[in-house]
């Protein structure tokens, strides 16, 4: 048996264990974490007490579906494993070589290995990264790994893009190691591929026009160095005098105990023969999670928005990993949003369906008031608060868009991504804000 310990800051919240022989993972809280007051389970799926009749496999499904989804993915993984020496399907050896420092509060260290733990964390270490430096490692992706620096995976962030956690202090940017800071800024650079050249400005675009017509939405900023980087707050990270607090978050496949496998709705494709199986994250499932939170009026209403808004900058590839909540002893709060892309701006001839559908509807052109309709019904949402937010929030984008295209500009987003970005955007808001008066007259009998 391989055991990991895992941390919130200084506090032992329990083992992870792998059974190699059944290959089989195990989690068990540790006496001090469930028996103090404020404590809380890392997920609704993993509760501080086992559920009565849960058998071991159906424990260890939850388990490794629980800790797989910290771990990057794509391309991202495969250089994970080749650097840790191991294979991407090797949880437990990700884990030791990405741990330190996971999405949200957790740490995961080898059991006894006293040099890492917390308690025994010594001076933070800070390895500066300048801009030209970053601008090197840009431009030399085609032979080193973007997330590998000095030997080491910096990596430990689910997602396909290539990105590092870095800390910034004074405009300056470090990789850091240690248990008193931790990374406070998501760096993301231009892709790869020449057709995602506008990802970055496309990214910052959606995020900040979020932010404009009253979405909560973690702050970004767009630097040259010379190439675009797109630089996005941590939202599971606090600044105090003492340190840097993590925040514990989930996603919504961690939240209702699914693998990243099933982050989007039709997990086993489009394909007319299993277009029907609709087994993933999908938008009634995320609004069930709300009442688990303090406030369920709030972040139901705020989950609506997130909905809405994605289907109004065309964004197609907001699936179930691209929401996520704070959990705590209280429940789940829904987090800012984040990863949102006009998906359509980009023309790279895929994301045509929906992530996750809105009622029946898998893409704009199906989305009619009917299937808006049937998300209210679906989601037990009444019909005129999903077609007075409709048309709020379209209202809403096409006033600020002329003042943060100018604004864009300014901060040396090409004219033609902007350009593009508002015409695409705009063309979904006119389109589909003609629906509201329809949505607001739907009746439950209708779906029923």
């Amino acid at each position: 048996m391989v055991t990991l310990d895992v941390w919130v800051g200084h506090d032992l919240v329990g083992v992870l264990g792998h059974d190699p022989k059944a290959n089989q993972f195990s989690f068990d809280y540790a006496a001090g974490w469930r028996n103090a007051a404020g404590r809380f389970p890392l997920s609704p799926q993993l509760p501080l007490q086992r559920p009565a009749g849960e058998t071991a496999e159906q424990h260890s499904a939850q388990v490794r579906q629980f800790f797989e989804n910290l771990l990057p993915e794509g391309e991202a993984l495969d250089h994970a494993a080749q650097s840790a020496g191991t294979t991407r399907s090797n949880l437990v050896g990700l884990l030791i070589a990405l741990g330190k420092e996971t999405a949200g509060a957790l740490r995961v260290t080898l059991t006894d290995d006293t040099a890492a733990a917390p308690a025994a964390a010594g001076a933070d270490q800070l390895r500066e990264i300048t801009p030209a430096q970053l601008s090197e490692r840009i431009r030399e992706r085609g032979n080193l790994p973007f997330s590998v620096w000095d030997g080491k995976v910096r990596l430990s962030i689910a997602g396909y893009q290539d990105k590092i956690a870095v800390y910034e202090r004074e405009g300056r940017w470090y990789l850091v190691e240690g248990g008193r800071l931790a990374s406070t800024e998501i760096v993301k650079p231009v892709p790869v591929r020449p057709q995602l050249a506008s990802l970055p400005a496309n990214e910052h675009m959606c995020m900040q026009l979020a932010r404009r017509v009253g979405l909560e939405v973690a702050p970004t900023r767009l630097v040259h160095v010379p190439e675009p980087v797109l630089l996005v707050r941590r939202f599971d990270r606090v600044e105090a005098p003492d340190g840097v607090r993590r925040l514990h978050i989930v996603d919504g496949c961690q939240a209702l105990g699914l693998s990243v496998a099933m982050k989007y709705e039709r997990a086993y494709g489009d394909g007319a023969e299993v277009a029907h199986l609709r087994e993933g994250v999908s938008f009634p499932k995320l609004f069930s999670l709300v009442d688990q939170s303090p406030l369920p009026a709030v972040d139901r209403l705020g989950l609506l928005r997130w909905a809405i808004f994605q289907v109004l900058i065309g964004n197609t590839d907001a699936h179930g990993k691209n929401v996520s909540f704070f959990c705590d002893e209280r429940g789940l709060r829904l987090a800012p949003a984040y990863d949102l892309v006009c998906m359509e701006a980009l023309d790279v001839g895929f994301g045509g369906a929906y992530a996750m559908a809105y009622g029946d509807a898998f893409s704009e052109h199906e989305l009619s008031p009917y299937e808006w309709g049937h998300f209210a019904y679906q989601c037990k949402l009444p019909f005129r608060l999903v077609a007075n937010e409709l048309d709020t929030l379209a209202g809403k984008v096409l006033a600020v868009m002329d003042a943060l295209v100018a604004d864009s500009l300014q901060q040396d987003v090409p004219a033609a991504v902007a350009q593009r970005f508002k015409e695409v955007v705009l063309g979904i808001c006119d389109r589909q804000r003609v629906h509201t008066k329809q949505i607001s007259r739907a009746k439950r009998a209708d779906y029923e």
